[in-house]
């Protein structure tokens, strides 16, 4: 069962402030929850002091250097560099631009990369519940398995599968609700596709199909106060509020609140989802400093934690049960409570040199009773089942610092950054297996229950029984040449990974791993007009390697992290309000083994995954929006131990996703939009030798939209069906469990 995987929660701070185009973006300085509220106080008093405001802003209002600094090299579209939030895309489902890491935010456009970054007002529209909702329904990239209340929530890029603890926040990991997030914590959602050691530095848990970012929310130019009620399917009702207001004659003060409490029964029968989120976002500006504090505890709660089922051996593949069948008893539970704190500081040295810097601290209590043996043994579907109790409790710091400058060398301009990344956990773990004496038998399609094993193990005292400890500092520089029409960029990083494993009843330490590595990347751009860009890119990923173990013939032998190597070339469109996107990627990524024949352990192994991506997204006719794609992944294993199973595909993964989103603006009855979308995929794969198989499915969503006046405050009404069609499936692999079942949901939001 995947009980042992671990949670984690906090995720640094970060702020936006945005003036027009010229937007920019804010961020908190190292420290505790009460040294970010010393920060904010003493910059109030002294920034003024510190960097004078009038000489800055002469030099400006009169176009004049200020002495020492150098001017600006290029001149980006839309006022967009490093450090902005990018404005939105036609339609505000999407933004021109994204963060990229150690290069800061950029436009789509100027990115030799393939991103994505989905706007506030796209995550408040799909009524998204959970992470996955959003990255994974329009973006052919992105595989969710489509099961809804296990443990966890789940996204692949690429083929690889992304740990939900390996999200950052505020660019920096280990500060996200570590199981499953709630989407309403974050301003933007930007996804980067394919591995990223030197934008982000390794995550902690080596996920190398991609990065997702989420960036916090902090008070608009606007005063903000928004109310939503929500409901869905078939009796869950929530609520969410979100405040805003800056203060000062500048506005230089901001505030930002939000608070979410869902609770009550899911679609799924005899299941119950609870969500809760308190998040407050500070952030303070001179013309020359900004900082920012960003804090939020949040709890995710479910009672009746559904599970999938594995195949015995020579037992074929059964029908999938109805959509809302749940596979566990309804007194199973899991239950995650997360607390961070990201503060975040940033300060123009000169007009072409920013400095930051950033810190975040997280905790993380897990607590889950799930289904542990879930074997189906016979053709009519009848399953044996057994029980865990899993008890993690993980703290977590965060830090980065690091800059940016532009210069000019003749006619080449530099865009430089440096960053040194640092990221710690401490973490505590229990596990108590096969809780009944004997398995529960069952069926699938009729699943009856005894009496609840006990739970006393909620309470236990846990012991310390690993740490890991990552840092980083990575290099690059983006060369313009020919009018910015060229842009080069060359970097690298260099990580240390130290890692120990502690006896949970001694507390001695038991075995430690300690190695480095250098990950290069390169990338190029040709701008070829404001519409068309092409692009290439080689870079790489790094998970922790391992130790031999003590029955291989090397035992004791510590392996560096392996690389996990990409190679891109894509084309990127925008006609002036409808943007499209084409790539073409290799991925390779090592695996280890030990050698049936030469029992010597090694990272001899290979998944290569290659594909054709092509995405849309924007406004192609007024009043018409569409979002969405279609993706051919082939990941197959190249490289196996004895040739086993070689050239075999992955399993859990669909070669071909095909999704679109579509919203249109009724004519005639102004406010009134009508939405669908729809998922299609092929066949996954369940077993290595390929025998057995889920089909392919297509799924389908309605809904409308109606904004009016009520009272003169602005109302948007929201309906939706998820599933139409009420869909049965096998979600991804038998061991995900089953596709959510068809569930409405409606929301209504107002403006004060």
């Amino acid at each position: 069962m995947d009980m042992n995987s671990c949670r984690g929660l906090c995720r640094p701070t970060h702020f936006a402030l945005r003036r027009g185009k010229t937007s920019k973006t804010f961020a908190p300085s190292p420290s505790p929850l009460v040294l970010a509220v010393q920060m904010l106080a003493t910059s109030l008093a002294l920034g003024s002091a510190l960097w004078p405001q009038s000489a800055h802003a002469q030099a400006q209002g009169s176009g004049v250097t200020p002495a020492g600094e150098l001017r600006e090299v290029t001149i980006r579209a839309e006022g967009v560099h490093p450090g902005d939030l990018p404005e939105e895309y036609a339609g505000g489902q999407v933004a021109r631009g994204s963060g990229v890491g150690l290069l800061g935010n950029m436009d789509f456009m100027e990115t030799p990369f393939s991103t994505m970054s989905y706007t506030d007002t796209y995550i408040q529209n799909i009524q998204a519940d959970q992470l996955s909702r959003v990255v994974a329904l329009t973006d052919p990239s992105v595989f969710n398995n489509g099961a809804t209340g296990m443990l966890t929530d789940s996204f692949t890029l690429r083929g690889f599968t992304l740990s939900t603890g390996d999200v950052a926040y505020g660019g920096l990991y280990g500060l996200i609700p570590f199981y499953r997030v709630t989407p309403e914590l974050a301003e933007r959602i930007e996804v980067l596709k394919g591995p990223s050691a030197l934008l982000y530095g390794m995550p902690p848990g080596g996920s190398v199909g991609g990065t997702i970012n989420l960036v916090p929310k902090h008070a608009g130019e606007k005063p903000l106060a928004r109310l939503t009620g929500t409901y869905s399917s078939d009796a869950q009702f929530g609520v969410h509020a979100d405040l805003g207001q800056r203060f000062g004659e500048r506005k230089q003060f901001g505030i930002r609140f939000n608070g979410v409490w869902r609770d009550g029964d899911s679609a799924v029968d005899h299941q119950t989802k609870t969500a809760k989120l308190a998040a407050l976002g500070l952030d303070w500006r001179s013309d020359r400093v900004r900082l920012s504090a960003d804090i939020y505890a949040s709890k995710d709660r479910t009672d009746g934690l559904n599970r999938g089922v594995s195949l015995a051996p020579g037992v074929t593949l059964p029908s999938a049960p109805r959509p809302e069948t749940l596979l566990a008893p309804d007194w199973t539970f899991g239950i995650t409570e997360d607390e961070a704190v990201l503060l975040r500081g940033e300060v123009d040295v000169t007009q072409n040199v920013t400095a930051y810097a950033a810190y975040g601290r997280s905790k993380t209590d897990f607590d889950a009773l799930a289904s542990s043996t879930y074997t189906v043994f016979n053709a009519q579907g009848d399953y044996r089942n057994n029980f865990a109790h899993q008890r993690s409790l993980y703290d977590r710091d965060s830090a980065e610092v690091g800059a940016r400058a532009k210069f000019a060398t003749g006619a080449v301009g530099h865009e430089l950054s440096v960053s040194a990344n640092y990221y710690q956990h401490d973490n505590k773990f229990g596990f108590l297996r096969n809780m009944m004496s004997q398995d529960w038998v069952t069926n699938i399609y009729n699943p009856v229950w005894g009496p609840s094993v006990g739970n006393g193990y909620s309470n236990a005292e846990l012991s310390r029984t690993g740490a890991l400890r990552t840092s980083s500092f990575g290099i690059a520089d983006t060369l313009s040449f020919a009018q910015d029409t060229v842009r080069l960029t060359l970097g690298l990083r260099r990580q240390k990974v130290t890692s120990d494993t502690f006896d949970a009843t001694s507390g001695a330490r038991t075995a430690r791993y300690e190695a480095s590595a250098t990950t290069p990347a390169a990338a190029v751009l040709f701008k070829a007009s404001d519409r068309l860009s092409v692009y290439a890119n080689y870079i790489e990923g790094l998970s922790q390697g391992a130790t031999a173990p003590s029955t291989a013939a090397n035992a004791g032998e510590i392996f560096p992290p392996y690389k996990t190597k990409q190679q891109e070339v894509g084309v990127k469109f925008d006609f002036d309000g409808f943007g499209a996107t084409v790539s073409v990627f290799q991925i390779a990524r090592p695996s280890s083994y030990t050698d049936p024949v030469t029992n010597i352990y090694s990272f001899g192994g290979e998944q290569r995954n290659r594909g054709v991506e092509f995405g849309f997204f924007g406004q192609p006719l007024k009043g018409l929006r569409l979002l969405g794609g279609i993706a051919y992944t082939q990941a197959k294993l190249t490289k196996t131990a004895g040739g086993v199973n070689e050239g075999r595909y992955a399993t859990a993964f669909p070669r071909l996703q095909g999704k679109i989103g579509a919203e249109w603006d009724v004519p005639g009855v102004p406010g009134l939009t009508l939405t669908g979308h729809a998922v299609s995929m092929s066949k996954q794969y369940i077993n290595a030798d390929n025998s057995l198989w889920v089909p392919g499915r297509t799924v389908f969503d309605l809904g409308a939209r109606y904004a009016i006046r009520v009272a003169e405050r602005p109302v948007t009404l929201r309906a939706a069906v998820q599933n139409v069609t009420n869909k049965a499936y096998w979600a991804g692999s038998l061991f995900s469990g089953t596709g959510a079942p068809r569930t409405f949901l409606v929301s209504a939001t107002v403006d004060f």
